[in-house]
């Protein structure tokens, strides 16, 4: 969850807004208002005023800096959202920014505003920085879907070009050096291009903004221009891009920016986008933008999910004074977000913004009715004595996500497009490292060994964990079983080694088991065999392929197993 630092004087001085008295809050009284946005107060430092918060809501990054932590209190308080003109369409974009055909093959999207009249103070710059950090790192995944770049306003001419260059075509100074460089300089040299320049891997152009005198303003999503980039304190003119991947994303990036600045007292003024072809927003879009996201929500499904009866009238004002737009119906309600927040994804998540605005404790506490006795189930029993037994044989446990790549699962294995490479895909997934579900548990063991090279040998590793099985014939189209797998790794590991420790597994499991020869793409051809229990197969065993261990770049011999517990059982 992101953690942001934040100045004691600065959030009170956003609390009140820029018109204001300032007002001294108490930390007491901080801590209380974090509740609105699931913050925690981590540290305080009373001698620089710095606040360190724990934000556990990975769905707004809109609160993942001062100001909007601020704003979602103040509206609280104040019991409507602030109007952010720019946002209403009404406003005549200035300047402009002209796409040229080609970036849909690389990183088609950028929005932009200027803001003026905002004289950047020391503690707001670490904000606006924080606050690009985050939103591109978290957000942003690293910069592959959405980077923001900040650049002093009076020092472009506008109309800026979004275009793609020959790597080696286009030069300048990048922040944090004093050097003049071309593009595939940076990648090679400077320590935001080699951390950022896989994004751009297998690209023969990369993109460039620069303005009507040719002037280079960032390479995205690396680095920004010293001469054009680098905001100062007192500076009172910024630009503010952000190009990505995914439109909504990126506009709602902007917007957050937007919202931020004039909150700090700036008049944003939109600009112009326009797109050589039409993108879901149409071929010239304005920036900032409110994407309007609205859903209809029943009242008895808010007044179910938390157990008390509300009314129609009680649910409004709550979600009102939260930041929402609501328009009252006959036994449900019309809610609009905020233009900075896009995380109306569940009727659950409008449930839970109302139980925050009414507050937890205003519900009242229901005590359980009925007592039972819980107690572990047999694939637990089963797994847990798995896991002792492993323990006493020298392996040491790991615990895994069960979400990743096909590449992971699949690919590493040498089991692309065979039975044992299906696996179940994720929808509308945010990245493809976490895409589908792992389907046996031997990729997870080889990347913790992958990662594990500095460490003494012998390796023995073991997890016991679920994995998802694609099955047609139940009624989710898969079936979560649990699964053991064990690793051995060393210079001289072999077959009979994995197999005297799956030997005496068995035996203190009170299982009889044999193998049978089997051609495995992820094994070495004859020393891989089918673990079969009641001629029922359960599992297999053998060592791994030597262009297996190559693709997660394992120096040394690996034996392994990989057994179906809940077949087992059954």
């Amino acid at each position: 969850m992101p953690t942001i630092t934040i100045f004691k004087d600065d959030f009170e001085s956003l609390l009140k807004g820029t018109r204001a008295t300032h007002r001294t809050v108490s930390i007491a009284q901080v801590e209380e208002w974090l509740m609105l946005v699931k913050g925690e107060l981590k540290g305080h430092n009373p001698d620089t005023g710095e606040l360190r918060i724990e934000l556990q809501d990975s769905n707004r990054p809109d609160l993942w800096c001062c100001e909007g932590i601020a704003r979602q209190i103040r509206i609280k308080q104040q019991g409507k959202i602030a109007q952010y003109p720019f946002l209403t369409g009404k406003t005549k974009p200035k300047a402009k920014i002209v796409v040229k055909p080609g970036m849909e093959q690389v990183r088609p999207y950028v929005a932009a505003c200027a803001a003026r009249g905002y004289q950047v103070t020391s503690q707001g710059l670490a904000q606006l920085i924080q606050t690009q950090e985050k939103l591109a790192e978290i957000f942003g995944h690293k910069r592959k879907t959405v980077s923001i770049g900040i650049y002093q306003l009076s020092k472009i001419t506008f109309p800026v070009t979004y275009e793609l260059v020959q790597p080696g075509e286009a030069r300048f100074t990048p922040l944090g050096m004093e050097t003049v460089m071309t593009l595939a300089e940076m990648l090679m040299v400077h320590p935001k291009g080699v951390e950022y320049g896989g994004i751009l891997a297998g690209a023969s152009r990369v993109p460039i903004l620069r303005d009507a005198a040719n002037q280079p303003l960032s390479f995205p999503p690396i680095i920004n221009s010293r001469e054009v980039g680098e905001v100062q304190v007192g500076d009172d003119q910024l630009f503010v891009e952000v190009t990505g991947t995914d439109l909504p994303m990126v506009v709602l990036t902007l917007n957050i920016f937007a919202a931020n600045l004039a909150d700090r007292g700036a008049t944003i003024e939109p600009i112009l986008v326009e797109y050589p072809t039409r993108t879901s927003l149409g071929k010239r879009v304005i920036t900032p933008q409110d994407l309007k996201k609205s859903k209809t929500i029943p009242i008895h499904t808010i007044e179910q999910a938390l157990g008390q009866e509300l009314g129609i009238k009680v649910v409004q004002h709550a979600l009102e004074v939260y930041g929402y737009e609501v328009s009252a119906g006959k036994g449900s309600v019309l809610v609009k977000l905020p233009p900075y927040r896009q995380d109306l994804m569940h009727t659950m998540d409008v449930v839970e913004d109302v139980a925050m605005s009414c507050g937890y404790g205003e519900f009242t506490p229901v005590m359980p009715a009925q007592f039972t006795v819980g107690g572990l189930s047999r694939i637990e029993q089963v797994s847990d004595r798995a896991r002792e037994l492993m323990v006493g044989l020298g392996f040491q446990e790991i615990i895994s996500n069960i979400l990743g790549s096909p590449e992971q699962y699949s690919g590493h294995m040498r089991i692309d497009e065979t039975e044992w490479g299906q696996t179940v895909k994720v929808d509308n997934v945010m990245t493809l490292n976490f895409s589908c579900l792992r389907q046996w548990i031997l990729p997870s063991l080889l990347r913790i060994e992958a990662a594990s090279s500095r460490a003494f040998y012998p390796h023995r590793l073991f997890e016991a964990g679920d994995v998802a099985i694609p099955d047609a014939t139940h009624e989710a189209g898969s079936r979560t079983e649990t699964v053991l797998g064990a690793v051995i790794a060393h210079a001289a590991a072999h077959f009979s080694e994995i197999h005297s420790c799956l030997d005496t597994l068995f035996y203190y499991l009170g299982k009889e088991y044999r193998l049978e020869p089997v051609p495995h793409p992820s094994f070495l051809e004859g020393r891989a065999g089918r673990v079969l229990v009641a001629d029922k197969p359960i599992g297999v065993i053998g060592e791994v392929h030597p262009e297996v261990l190559e693709r997660w770049q394992i120096a040394m011999p690996v034996v392994a197993f990989d057994l179906n517990l809940s077949q087992l059982i059954s």
